[in-house]
């Protein structure tokens, strides 16, 4: 038996790249064009942030909640447990993060803000680097554009995307709200970086960011 300092994390990966990235080919094409309604509601998710009003605010919040649920089901469950074991976890992570945005809505606990702190521009620039940005990485990585994860969709951007809203609110829950969409992006950048996926770095850099606004707006709620 190798003794354990002799493996990578490439040693802990339960499917192979290959496989990874046909799943999500084949979820892309089963789904189409719902993509084209995910990038629609993206947007519209953007508008809602800078009205700066608390109906505004529960309507993000539950349309966050429907995606959280939607990912977890579609992807998680009816994709992802087919060549990972550990997708139900996944799931049942992703279906809690939309329980407590499903609270925070009905509380209501979290409003939304146009970007005028630091923070919140950090926030901004994340999601939109989630919309915009992040399905095009597969291409720009040689892989097939059916390859590529939407906002609202696929875990990884999405999970990215509520943590740039999120940064863009105010309120006690906020907190609690950006831990799932945190850990998952330091979980995803793990299972990239076994395959060797230049998004790892991506997604790690993303997160570094995310925590950084987070410490920012702490210490410094106005700046």
């Amino acid at each position: 038996m190798e003794e354990w300092w002799t493996y990578t994390i490439s040693d802990f990966l339960l499917f192979s790249p290959r496989t990874y990235y046909r799943m999500i080919g084949l979820y892309n094409r089963a789904l189409w064009p719902a993509q084209i309604a995910a990038f629609g509601l993206g947007l519209f998710l953007l508008f809602l942030s800078s009205r700066d009003g608390e109906k505004e605010s529960r309507v993000l919040l539950l349309a966050l909640a429907f995606l959280w649920t939607w990912v977890a089901y579609a992807f998680h469950l009816q994709r992802y447990a087919a060549i990972n074991w550990a997708a139900p976890y996944a799931a049942a992570a992703f279906a809690l993060e939309a329980f407590l945005l499903l609270v925070a809505a009905l509380a209501p606990s979290v409003k939304f803000h146009r970007p005028k702190a630091l923070a919140q521009w950090i926030g901004s620039g994340l999601f939109f680097f989630a919309l915009l940005v992040y399905p095009f990485l597969a291409r720009l990585a040689g892989r097939d554009w059916t390859e590529g994860e939407m906002f609202g969709l696929t875990p990884d951007p999405t999970a990215l995307g509520a943590l740039g809203l999120l940064l863009m609110s105010r309120g006690p829950l906020r907190v609690p709200l950006t831990i799932i969409p945190f850990l998952w992006c330091i979980a995803a950048s793990l299972t990239l970086l076994a395959m060797k996926a230049p998004e790892a770095w991506v997604l790690s850099i993303a997160a570094a960011l995310a925590l950084l606004a987070a410490f920012r707006s702490a210490l410094r709620p106005n700046s």
